[in-house]
């Protein structure tokens, strides 16, 4: 039997408005009825954390099929271990200017972001709003907030990106802390 490591599971676009509503009680019971262990959530925007023995690539698949037969709808998951999630907190490379962790997300990537999207970025004006990016990590700054961020609506017209989740520090430390 393989070592089991903890997850955290972002789910991509659900509790958003009206449609593709998931109850977390819901939630944590079919992730547990599907043999995941300590299974917790947080907040109602799709953040769970689990323990499998089961790899990256057939964990996000078997979650991804278990909601849509349960509840109707696909929905996209990206995963962090522990570790990687560690990681994230410990890099934090906007430290010295991010102040408000409500203001300040991580956008988790599936896959690292293609040049031609960093190229787009590079040559985009977005104001006092800062960015890093670290693998399948992209760090957002919007001192401003985020609804009138230039980079958040810069980012929302560019097309052909990787599938992508954004959470708020905030959130992305209580999860580290509901890993540990």
């Amino acid at each position: 039997m393989r070592e089991l490591v903890r997850y955290a599971v972002f789910l991509r676009g659900i509790n958003l408005g009206k449609a593709r509503r998931v109850a977390m009680a819901d939630l944590r019971r079919l992730l547990t009825e599907e043999g995941y262990d300590n299974v917790a959530s947080l907040l109602q925007s799709g953040n769970v954390v689990l323990d499998t023995d089961r790899p990256p690539a057939e964990l996000g698949t078997s979650i991804e099929q278990a909601i849509e037969k349960r509840f109707g709808f696909a929905v996209g998951v990206i995963l962090r271990s522990r570790d990687e999630l560690a990681r994230v907190v410990a890099k934090n490379p906007l430290l010295d200017v991010a102040d408000d962790g409500s203001k300040y997300v991580v956008s988790f990537l599936a896959r690292p972001l293609d040049m031609s999207i960093e190229d787009e970025l590079a040559g985009a004006e977005l104001g006092a709003d800062r960015y890093a990016v670290d693998g399948t990590e992209m760090y957002i700054w919007c001192p401003g907030g985020l609804r009138d961020s230039p980079l958040m609506k810069t980012l929302g017209r560019m097309k052909g990106g990787p599938p992508s989740t954004v959470r708020n520090w905030n959130t992305v430390e209580k999860l580290l802390a509901m890993m540990q």
